[in-house]
C-alpha cells in the first residue's frame, strides 16, 4: 500500500503540546507513524507550514444563511438542502474536517456526504433545538403567524415542547429521526426578537427528563444556554456542553468544572449579527441591540472559565455568520485569553473529545482516521488562517488544495 508522507514542516499533534518539526505517515487512511526522518512512497509538501489534525466545529447550523424573518418567507422550502450542499463544501475547504450540526439538518444530509454525493466535513446532528412554548426556538410572531427557522417535515419534527412527558416522546422521536446528540435552550437567545438571553427556561425536571432519554440511547445533551440560571440549570442535570456561555457567574464556571462540562463559545455569532445589520439585513432593532448588549459579557465569561479551567471545544454558530469563516473564532478564542496552543486543542483534540470520536480522530497518533489540515506560517499564528489553509485531506485523501497564485 502507498505510504504517504507529510514532510517538510511543523506538527501540531491536536494536544497541548507545542507544534514542533516532524513528519507524519499515512497509509489506508490512517496514520502510522508520527516522527522525525521518515519516509514515504509520495510526499506532501509541508515546507513553510505545519500539519494539524483537520479542525472541529462543534456549532454550525448548514441549512442556514444569515437569517432573517424576510428571507426565511421568500425561500423555497427545498431551497436549503442545496444550500446545506454549498455550506458544506466551504466548511470543508477551510479545513474544518468534522462539524456537530447545532439544529437544521437532518439524516438526508449526513447521508449525502457518507455516500460522496456532496462534499463536506463529518456529521454529527442535533435535528432540532428543543425549545418552551415562547423559548428561543418558538417562532411565533405577535402577528399571530409562524415563520420557523427550521420547517417542520418528516426528518425533521418540531422542537417546542412542554412538561416531562411531552419533552420524552420529542426526545424520542428526535432519535428515531437520527441524532447523535440532543440539543436544548435552558435560555432565551439573540436572535429570537421577544426573550430574553437572561432568563432560564425549560424546568430542572424537564431538562432531567431529556437527559435521561438521551443518555438510555448513547447520546448526550448540548444546551443553547447564555444566561447563568440557565446554564446552571443545564449543567446541574448533566448536560454535557453549554453552547455560547455569555453570562457565566461563578457559581456556574464552578458547576461546569464540578460536572466536567465543555464551553463551546461562538465567540464568532454576535459579531456576525452586528456585520449582517450593518451590512443591510433586515433583522429586528432587539436583536441588534441584543447583538451588542451581549458582545463584551461573552468575551469575559470565556475568559474567566478559561482561567478556571472549564475545557472548551471551538464552535462558531456559522449559519447565523457566513459558512467558510469558522476559522475566524480562533483569533477570537486568542482575543478572550486562550494561548494558541490552547486555541488549537479546542478545535480539535478536546472538541473530538466533547463529541466522543477522540478514538477515531482529532489527534495524530497511530490508528487514527487521517484526517488532515496542512496550513502556511506558524501555529502561533491565529490570524488569517482562512487564506492560509494549504490542503485538507481526509482519510489521507487530499480533498480541498488552495489554488495556485497566479
Amino acid at each position: 500500500m502507498t505510504r504517504t508522507l507529510f514532510s517538510g514542516g511543523q506538527v501540531y499533534d491536536g494536544t497541548t503540546h507545542r507544534a514542533s518539526p516532524g513528519d507524519v505517515v499515512v497509509e489506508d487512511g490512517r496514520i502510522v507513524e508520527v516522527g522525525t526522518d521518515l519516509d514515504g512512497d509520495e510526499v506532501v509538501d509541508c515546507t513553510g507550514g505545519y500539519v494539524s489534525p483537520g479542525f472541529f466545529d462543534c456549532h454550525v447550523h448548514v441549512t442556514l444563511d444569515s437569517p432573517s424573518v424576510l428571507q426565511i418567507v421568500e425561500t423555497p422550502f427545498s431551497l436549503q438542502f442545496f444550500a446545506a450542499a454549498a455550506n458544506l463544501r466551504a466548511t470543508l475547504e477551510t479545513g474544518v474536517t468534522t462539524v456537530r450540526d447545532a439544529g437544521g439538518a437532518d439524516l438526508g444530509i449526513r447521508t449525502a456526504v457518507e455516500r460522496g454525493m456532496v462534499p463536506g466535513p463529518r456529521m454529527q446532528l442535533s435535528i432540532i433545538m428543543l425549545s418552551q412554548t415562547g423559548g428561543h426556538g418558538d417562532d411565533w410572531g405577535v402577528c399571530g403567524a409562524d415563520v420557523p427557522f427550521f420547517v417542520p417535515h418528516p426528518g425533521r419534527p418540531s422542537g417546542v415542547v412542554d412538561g416531562p412527558e411531552e419533552v420524552r416522546k420529542r426526545v424520542r422521536e428526535i432519535i428515531r429521526a437520527g441524532a447523535d446528540v440532543i440539543k436544548v435552550a435552558t435560555t432565551g437567545g439573540v436572535l429570537s426578537p421577544h426573550d430574553d438571553p437572561r432568563h432560564p427556561h425549560f424546568r430542572d425536571d424537564e431538562i432531567a427528563v431529556m437527559v435521561a432519554e438521551a443518555a438510555a440511547a448513547g447520546l448526550s445533551v448540548m444546551a443553547h444556554a447564555q444566561g447563568a440560571e440557565g446554564i446552571k440549570a443545564a449543567v446541574r442535570n448533566g448536560v454535557r456542553s453549554i453552547e455560547h456561555g455569555i453570562f457565566l457567574d461563578e457559581e456556574a464556571i464552578e458547576l461546569m468544572l464540578a460536572h466536567g462540562a465543555w464551553l463551546v463559545p461562538t465567540l464568532h455569532a454576535p459579531r456576525a449579527v452586528i456585520r449582517a445589520a450593518e451590512a443591510g439585513l433586515p433583522l429586528p432593532a432587539s436583536v441588534v441591540a441584543k447583538a451588542h448588549d451581549v458582545a463584551a459579557s461573552h468575551v469575559d465569561s470565556v475568559r474567566r472559565a478559561h482561567e478556571a479551567g472549564v475545557r472548551i471545544a471551538m464552535g462558531t454558530d456559522c449559519g447565523v455568520g457566513p459558512h467558510g469563516t469558522n476559522l475566524e473564532e480562533l483569533a477570537l478564542m486568542a482575543d478572550a485569553g486562550l494561548g494558541p496552543v490552547d486555541v488549537l486543542h479546542a478545535t480539535t483534540g478536546s472538541a473530538a473529545r466533547l463529541l466522543g470520536v477522540e478514538g477515531d480522530r482529532g489527534t495524530l497518533a497511530p490508528g487514527l482516521r487521517a484526517d488532515l489540515v496542512v496550513v502556511d506560517g506558524d501555529p502561533d499564528d491565529l490570524t488569517g488562517l482562512r487564506e492560509r489553509v494549504r490542503s485538507v485531506h481526509l482519510d489521507g485523501r487530499e480533498v480541498h488544495r488552495r489554488p495556485a497564485m497566479p
